[in-house]
């Protein structure tokens, strides 16, 4: 979002060694941590962060063969656009619906990070972490991680506990691309593409709603999607349609729905190109809150503030925010 004040300190950590070295500093030093990835994903405060950002930069993919799959083991601090772009070249399915998603392999399993119908749980066999109570390095298998929708245990029962150095995925072998989502499917009709045109799919529909980085789209000032779609009860969703018998739903279990964020947002009264102060909705995505050019986080926050308060009075659902917020 091109939005933030500074860090008090800021290491980049080119190896696991680093990451150690690190948090003892801010241990004997009585300073808090954050740890930072790509920086896709997150609201940095104006005041910056007072205390030591640990950016993971540790880099390297290999490839292992296992029978009709190939196993993945990535650095955390790998670009994760440029590791899906290598999958697809080799011909590997499992995260070509996830073409385009800005920042670093590592910030992957924390969210759960998915679009277009698949999630990297699909894919994940393990996670490689530090684990800070002991600075042991550990290795959590995909259950260990409880992964559910845009979620897992590193945002929420661990949150904190654990720093991501690397992930592994099983990728399938010349496998059929993922095509269960209604834009993918629209695009090909009925025909069956290959794991590139997919990728080429998925990219196309991205940039049209300003969800690539591009320098010069101001719409992709943002840190993507900044509300999730709200997971509700049943019954709230039966009080809903009672005032709003349109609102589009998609059934998660016996008991829920989950909600399109986009849909609360835009029937509460914010549209696309929505504007206060430097702050706004992308002209393109209603869910992407952007910096117009001179945005301070106080307006971004301000933005926010105004969409939850108006779709809880409306809707009676409180909207979750994505990005992680930085020293406030």
């Amino acid at each position: 979002m091109k939005i933030g004040g500074r860090a008090r300190f800021f290491c980049d950590a080119v190896t696991e060694g680093d990451v150690v070295d690190a948090l003892r500093f801010a241990h004997e030093k009585r300073l808090d941590v954050f740890v930072l990835g790509g920086g896709s994903n997150v609201l940095i405060s104006d005041n910056g962060f007072d205390g030591v950002v640990i950016h993971i930069a540790t880099q390297g993919v290999e490839f292992t063969e296992a029978g009709d799959r190939v196993v993945a083991t990535v650095q955390a601090g790998e670009d994760w656009d440029g590791f899906v772009a290598k999958c697809v070249e080799l011909n590997l399915a499992g995260v070509e619906c996830l073409s385009g998603i800005p920042g670093y392999v590592g910030g992957t399993p924390v969210q759960n990070v998915g679009a277009y119908g698949q999630d990297v749980s699909e894919t994940i066999v393990s996670v490689r972490c530090l684990d800070r109570e002991g600075l042991a390095v550990i290795e959590l298998i995909n259950e260990d991680c409880c992964f559910s929708y845009r979620k897992s245990i590193f945002n929420s029962t661990k949150f904190g506990r654990y720093i991501v150095l690397g992930v592994k995925f099983s990728l399938k072998k010349d496998g059929d691309p993922k095509v269960g989502y209604k834009d993918i499917r629209e695009h090909f009709g009925e025909r069956r593409p290959t794991l590139a045109e997919v990728r080429d799919a998925v990219l196309a529909i991205r940039r049209s709603k300003s969800m690539v980085i591009d320098a010069d789209d101001p719409n992709s000032r943002s840190a993507g999607s900044f509300f999730k779609n709200p997971i509700v009860g049943i019954e709230v969703l039966g009080a809903i349609r009672q005032s709003f018998p349109e609102v589009p739903s998609y059934n998660v279990d016996a008991k829920s729905v989950k909600l399109p964020a986009a849909w609360l947002i835009e029937n509460a009264g914010f549209h696309k190109g929505y504007i206060l102060e430097d702050a706004g909705i992308s002209s393109k995505h209603t869910l992407a809150l952007i910096n117009r050019g001179l945005a301070t986080s106080e307006q971004i926050v301000k933005l926010k503030d105004k969409i939850q308060d108006e779709v809880e009075s409306r809707f009676g659902v409180r909207l979750e925010p994505e990005p992680i917020f930085v020293g406030f």
